[in-house]
């Protein structure tokens, strides 16, 4: 399973939180992150624009992505937003296995699903309502 973190642009703070919260709650991101304002240079349509944007990531599997880049897309206010999907090497095994996991794509083997913040277990994953062998 390959995971990646999705970096995408959004014009306000609000259409990046908005999708943000969308892509989690719809599962097709275990976590997304707003990184704040930044500055935009860009050639649109013949001309060269300095534009203020607001820069945010999700973590989702490759899997994932396709659903995830249709539904960002479907709530952007961009013609064509920045929504493109970078691969990830390698990681903590763990964390990769709670991207799995609340993304609803389970990893074979993977451990529990746990908080990435408290590292304790989640009671709503999957892994953690099967019965035990």
């Amino acid at each position: 399973m390959t995971h990646c973190i999705v970096y995408m642009t959004a014009a306000s703070e609000a259409e990046a939180e908005r999708i943000c919260r969308t892509l989690v709650d719809a599962r097709l991101a275990a976590c997304a992150n707003i990184l704040g304002p930044i500055r935009s240079f860009f050639r649109w349509k013949g001309a060269v624009h300095d534009e203020p944007e607001i820069a945010f990531i999700a973590k989702t599997t490759a899997e994932r992505f396709p659903a995830l880049a249709a539904e960002a897309r479907r709530l952007h206010s961009y013609e064509v937003p920045c929504i493109v999907a970078l691969p990830l090497c390698d990681g903590d095994p763990d964390f990769l296995a709670w991207i799995a996991a609340e993304t609803g794509v389970e990893a074979p083997g993977a451990p529990a699903a746990a908080s990435p913040e408290t590292g304790a277990p989640q009671t709503d994953s999957p892994q953690n309502n099967a019965p035990k062998e």
